[in-house]
């Protein structure tokens, strides 16, 4: 196997085949024909002596060698751009699109202020959002897919770095007609009420591995929560588990159940009108809310302007009354 052999450009071929795992969308990304993007594949299939994708149902799933050559080649295109690319980041002129993985939670409180600062600041630059829920969410950050997620992290690999946008505790929520609304809610009444959670990956322990990387399922304590409840003799009901946060209010309405989400969360449903928000009747613990992205990007101008707009609106969000 020859490097001298190896046309580059199947190289790029490899990489939007493994972001969008899909030949259709491989070759829109990168301007070709599907059948160019085809002919690509079977010649570095060929020179490497390796399937690198499987067809199925799910789209082109890669092989062990594919994934194990995704980030050093995603590695090497990039310092190729850089090479080769332009020196300066200007927002006002750029037409770069980013990508962020967030759940329905960060989006609904962080994303707004974000994208009002970028249409000022970048017009002509353009936002892709993901669910960061995504059970692959760290072979999507390594091939350059994602560029930044949002959420709370930990154990995380030496390539990924984080940044803390704001430390968030919990409070609860009930309906606004909710017998208990507008009330100092105690413990052993909270603690009588069956529960609704959010829950977007579905680890029972509230937390997922995946490839080195731990991300929380479960944005409440449960440790504490069910604590608390111990100490006035009960134990927890979970009368509904569900995967969106923002469907909170309307799962509410109407019944006596009650959620404890993230303080930000609580204020943004309070100005619907819809849930009534009250602190927890024990003290809550807190727990950091973090972008994190792959090294390779932390050079990158572009990059380090986003990840600046989004600081700025966590700021915001947090602050917000």
């Amino acid at each position: 196997m020859a490097m001298s052999n190896l046309d580059l450009n199947l190289l790029r071929v490899f990489d939007a085949i493994l972001r969008e795992r899909n030949v259709l969308r491989a070759s829109e990304a990168i301007n070709l024909s599907p059948s160019a993007v085809s002919h690509a594949l079977s010649r570095l299939r060929a020179f490497l002596d390796d399937d690198l994708f499987v067809r199925t149902a799910a789209g082109m799933e890669p092989t062990t060698r594919a994934l194990e050559m995704a980030p050093l080649v995603r590695d090497a295109l990039v310092v190729i751009e850089r090479a080769i690319g332009p020196k300066q980041f200007e927002p006002a002129s750029t037409q770069r699109q980013f990508c962020i993985a967030a759940t329905d939670y960060v989006t609904a409180v962080i994303l707004p202020e974000f994208l009002h600062g970028t249409s000022l600041a970048a017009p002509n630059a353009s936002v892709t959002l993901l669910p960061a829920s995504r059970i692959d969410l760290t072979t999507q950050i390594d091939v350059g897919r994602v560029e930044i997620a949002l959420g709370s992290f930990s154990n995380m690999p030496s390539r990924i770095r984080e940044k803390v946008l704001f430390e968030e505790r919990d409070m609860m929520v009930i309906a606004s007609d909710h017998p208990l609304a507008g009330r100092k809610i105690r413990l052993r009444d909270f603690a009588s009420l069956p529960l609704l959670v959010v829950s977007t990956g579905g680890a029972e322990d509230g937390f997922l591995s995946e490839r080195g990387l731990t991300r929380r399922t479960e944005m409440f304590d449960r440790t504490a929560l069910v604590a608390a409840f111990e100490s006035v003799g009960k134990r927890p009901e979970f009368r509904v588990v569900q995967p969106h946060f923002l469907a909170i209010p309307s799962l509410l309405a109407g019944t006596r159940m009650a959620a404890v989400v993230p303080a930000s969360l609580a204020r943004f449903f309070v100005k619907s009108g819809t849930v009534y928000a009250a602190e927890l009747p024990w003290e809550p613990t807190t727990r950091a809310l973090q972008m994190i992205w792959h090294e390779r990007h932390t050079e990158d101008q572009g990059h380090a302007w986003l990840r600046t707009v989004l600081a700025d609106a966590a700021l915001t969000a947090s602050s917000a009354k």
